[in-house]
């Protein structure tokens, strides 16, 4: 997640229009979601989509687009065919998940997210976390650090694994998901404890923030860490695989550096 900035591409810039247009899906979602929401599933009954997830990456898409309208998008709902397309590896690629935390969105829990990330090739620039039930935004662009409003995060010295509060998060497959927790109960009473907010953009920006001590997660897309990954990585952390190899879909570590190093044995030990 960690590179130099291509010839051409201004950090400030990119995280402005994610800015923008995090703040302006974070509105709708919140101040326009209906009294009754419809509800689809997609890869299984427990995956849920709603028409607050159409409308809010359409307006994301808009915003980009109104600005940058040679960039591509990548959405997780792929509104108006803006998900997957292939241009020129020096394209501005945005990375777009409006509502990570669907399930709390529907249920109106605690624990949801706007995300948007602009990338080039394999280095993100610019990431923006919008979390409307707490009224923070996060940010970071590559180089410039990461934010949450006026405080500037910083990851604090790890503890011990034996001490440490770490979260995660289960697929929507249901055998997929019971091994996860067979593995995870390898972990649980090697670790302080285990928390699954159900969110992962907003689990990388509580690592970036303290909240939690490290997340790790099997199974998810782009656009559910690109955002996240950046705060977390301009606040000091690694994200990297669970094997500790690059970060990648389907596999993300999120630490200190000293406590990401022990979390990839005691993984390892457990079977992921």
């Amino acid at each position: 997640m960690s590179g130099s900035v291509p010839a051409g591409v201004d950090p400030p810039e990119l995280l402005d229009v994610a800015l923008r247009a995090a703040a302006s899906a974070a509105e709708l979602i919140t101040t326009g979601r209906p009294a009754r929401l419809a509800i689809d599933t997609k890869s299984s009954p427990t995956d849920l989509v709603t028409e607050m997830d159409r409308r809010a990456e359409a307006l994301i898409a808009e915003v980009i687009h109104a600005e940058r309208p040679d960039d591509l998008i990548h959405g997780e709902e792929d509104v108006g065919g803006t998900g997957t397309r292939t241009g020129d590896p020096d394209t501005v690629t945005w990375w777009v998940d409006p509502i990570d935390g669907t399930t709390n969105y529907v249920y109106d829990h605690p624990g949801y997210a706007v995300s948007v990330a602009a990338t080039v090739g394999d280095v993100a620039i610019a990431g923006v976390v919008a979390d409307p039930t707490h009224g923070r935004t996060y940010r970071a662009s590559l180089g410039g650090g990461a934010w949450c409003g006026d405080v500037r995060l910083h990851v604090p010295d790890p503890p011990e694994p034996a001490h440490a509060l770490v979260a995660t998060g289960f697929s929507y497959v249901a055998a997929e998901r019971r091994l996860q927790v067979e593995r995870l109960s390898r972990v649980a009473d090697r670790i302080r404890d285990v928390r699954r907010m159900g969110a992962a953009a907003l689990d990388l920006c509580s690592v970036a923030s303290g909240r939690v001590d490290a997340y790790f997660e099997a199974g998810l897309s782009r656009w559910d860490y690109a955002a996240g990954a950046l705060v977390a990585t301009e606040a000091g952390a690694v994200v990297c695989g669970l094997d500790g190899g690059p970060v990648r879909p389907g596999s993300v570590l999120c630490a200190h550096p000293r406590l990401a190093a022990r979390l990839v044995d005691l993984l390892a030990d457990a079977g992921y």
